[in-house]
């Protein structure tokens, strides 16, 4: 029993380290000129794979945070392979969504289709604002139900069931906690000022930001649960 407990142990710091040392590195990586300097250039030149490095890394390591609050102890979420991937691939989507919405507001506030008021301070905010609101709104559900199918999913799949099915895995998830707090509360409560301050940063940063963000969420979904 003391040989397991000292094993859990270990591993639990081990777990800890690499969480602390994943923010930290992207943390260094933003406060050196040189390393920032690649990373604006790479997140120029490859957004996608950015993307879903970011969110693969630094939406786990959230996920983590939340399982450290939860249970009291340093554990790795079940299937943690899938669930790196899964991240990676919302984080190529919300990559193209947050160009695809941001550039959108964009033309329509030119267009006189929003209020556009002169350039400074509060045309960036209002910018922002849309943004942020329209793909929170448009978005955002279907992201968050999609994340809730993949993480029941793989949560029956942990707890021994092999094929859960999509019937399964429906049927199985809290809709009425997912609708009365995650999309009621979250989204004008969290995301949608969370994202606006996003938006009003330089293009390379929102990604990134958006992906620490996810760090929060899974903080937010530890209390939720």
């Amino acid at each position: 029993m003391n040989e397991k407990r000292r094993n859990n142990g270990i591993q639990g710091s081990l777990i800890a380290a690499s969480c602390f040392l994943i923010i930290a590195a992207f943390a260094l990586i933003l406060i050196i000129p040189s390393s920032r300097e690649d990373f604006k250039r790479l997140s120029s030149e490859h957004p996608y794979i950015m993307g879903f490095i970011k969110f693969a890394l630094l939406a786990t390591v959230g996920e983590i945070f939340g399982l450290r609050i939860k249970k009291k102890q340093w554990i790795l979420p079940p299937l943690v392979v899938p669930r790196i991937i899964i991240w990676g691939v919302i984080g190529v989507a919300i990559t193209f969504m947050m160009k695809f919405f941001s550039n959108g507001v964009s033309a329509m506030m030119e267009k006189g289709l929003l209020p556009n008021p002169p350039e400074g301070f509060w045309q960036n905010l209002l910018r922002a604002f849309f943004t942020a609101a329209l793909m929170n709104l448009c978005f955002g559900p279907v992201f968050m139900a999609f994340h809730k199918c993949t993480d029941k999913y793989l949560e029956l799949r942990a707890s021994g069931l092999q094929k859960p099915g999509l019937r399964g895995v429906i049927e199985s998830i809290d809709w009425h906690g997912f609708v009365s707090f995650t999309l009621f509360k979250t989204i004008p409560l969290f995301w949608i000022p969370a994202h606006t301050l996003t938006f009003m940063l330089p293009a390379e940063y929102q990604v990134i930001v958006a992906a620490a963000l996810s760090v929060a969420l899974g903080v937010i979904l530890s209390f939720r649960k």
